[in-house]
């Protein structure tokens, strides 16, 4: 049992997160809330429940999220940073990762200009 877990233990530290830009989607009204993660499961989840708790820092999201119900809205991933196989561990490396999502995540926004009628971003400054 003990070796079980620490071979779970080894097993996560090894495995790469899902990395990438992504998208909070209002099916009523087609706005839609952008950003980028080194771990998109842990960005769903923290904005599922800042949103379920009335306290995402986004206030026309979570009034467009209180009127409209959770069943209105889609969590998509738009693109995906393939890793490497090395495990990012260190600084360096993880920089190369932020860089690569940021520049992604300008892309997007340049294609899907979530601002004003369209989105949940005030302006077109990131």
């Amino acid at each position: 049992m003990k070796d079980d877990r620490k071979y779970q233990k080894q097993h996560y530290k090894q495995t790469h997160t899902e990395m990438g830009v992504y998208q909070i989607k209002n099916q009523q009204n087609g706005k839609i809330f952008m950003g980028s993660s080194m771990d998109l499961r842990g960005i769903f989840n923290r904005h599922k429940f800042e949103l379920k708790f009335n306290n995402h820092k986004n206030r026309a999201l979570q009034n467009d999220w209180n009127k409209h119900g959770h069943e209105m809205f889609s969590f998509d991933v738009l693109e995906k940073i393939k890793p490497e196989e090395e495990i990012v561990t260190e600084l360096t490396e993880l920089r190369k990762y932020q860089q690569k999502l940021e520049k992604m995540k300008e892309k997007w926004f340049e294609i899907l200009k979530p601002y004003e009628e369209k989105g949940y971003h005030k302006n077109s400054k990131l």
